[in-house]
């Protein structure tokens, strides 16, 4: 991905699963410095996050406006909220499979998870954070990273064949979850009484879609490191099938952590910096963490849709007006940039703020 300068220290780095089946101390750039986001506390609330009906939603009863609204408010709100896998047109028995293969995947041995690993100057394959600079905390966590589409761009090599199982079913998977994001952002734009297609013109025809398989082994020291930093994601809508059973992620509101619940068979849907972008900031792009346990490990697979590759990005016309002024300037190639900024613990949208 451009604009990423990779430094030789990345070469190195242990992976996680070895540190903790090595039974080594913590390396230091894995403590935590995110002083911005405050420590982590053991009594964060857990939060109800809304929960919207997507056979509702894309109904053109009056029920579904009303969804509508609850689709707005949550939004705008909290920047994220879930929906269950039932009504979406998933079936339980792919999900399950996802789960199965993910699992499967790091259950394998080290020697056979790294015939996909990731070079050091790429961003597909396999294993933990890219080191961008010489002072990042890293990441408790590894990870398979996947550009599923634009199909004719997909790095096959990084595409694990063991399991057997896994092609087949990331392919299954990603491709309804192109429909179902489509889908998104047309209601997105709708609950701002916009045109279907506003968002989906800035979308592009060839959206970038990335699939990002994610291991939290147990941590010895939970309080100080994190499994992934305090963020917003660069995307314009993240869609996450979270652990069946273990919790770890956190949401910031009103400048507060709140725990996010686990729902069996649902997704969990977050607005990116480039969708807050579009909708003038009315949508917004939550801020949240990963946290880690000292007892069980975790697994998640978040699927990240951006605009096409090159797209410049931007508030539509219809959002801006003389008690809403224009707070973006144009994007050029929002992701070209927001891992740099991301990894140096920087809010990347503070960049494109007028």
């Amino acid at each position: 991905m451009a604009g990423l300068s990779p430094i030789t220290a990345d070469i190195g780095c242990k992976l996680v699963q070895e540190i903790v089946k090595d039974g080594d101390e913590i390396p230091d750039k894995y403590v935590s410095k995110d002083f911005q986001y405050g420590a982590i506390e053991e009594d964060v609330p857990i939060i109800d996050i809304p929960v919207v009906d997507m056979k509702v939603l894309t109904s053109s009863s009056a029920c579904g406006r009303e969804e509508l609204g609850k689709l707005q408010s949550a939004l705008s709100s909290w920047g994220c909220f879930q929906f269950q896998a039932i009504n979406h047109g998933i079936e339980e028995s792919i999900i399950d499979e996802v789960h199965k293969a993910s699992r499967q995947f790091f259950d394998l041995s080290m020697e056979e998870k790294q015939k996909y690993g990731r070079a050091a100057d790429d961003m597909d394959g396999y294993g933990n954070d890219m080191v961008l600079s010489e002072n990042q905390t890293l990441d408790w966590t590894d990870r398979i990273y996947l550009l599923v589409h634009p199909e004719d761009e997909r790095k096959l090599k990084y595409w694990p064949e063991n399991p057997k199982s896994f092609r087949e079913i990331l392919e299954e998977y990603s491709s309804r979850l192109k429909l179902i994001a489509e889908e998104l952002l047309k209601s997105m734009a709708r609950c701002l009484n916009l045109p279907d297609d506003r968002f989906l013109k800035q979308y592009g025809d060839r959206p970038v879609i990335y699939a990002r398989f994610n291991f939290y082994p147990p941590c010895p020291r939970p309080k100080l490191v994190r499994g992934l930093k305090s963020h917003a994601d660069g995307s314009a809508i993240t869609i996450l099938l979270q652990d069946k059973e273990v919790e770890g992620l956190q949401i910031l509101k009103d400048n507060k952590w709140y725990r996010v619940p686990i729902m069996p068979y649902a997704f969990l849907v977050n607005v990116g910096d480039q969708v807050e972008i579009m909708s003038n900031g009315l949508l917004k792009s939550p801020v949240h963490r990963a946290v880690t346990n000292s007892e069980k490990e975790r697994i998640s697979v978040a699927t990240f849709f951006s605009p096409e590759s090159g797209s410049d990005i931007e508030p539509v016309e219809e959002l801006i007006d003389d008690k809403r002024p224009r707070l973006y300037k144009t994007a050029k190639d929002y992701l070209s940039t927001y891992f740099q900024y991301y990894q140096q613990g920087k809010r990347p949208l503070d960049a494109v703020k007028i």
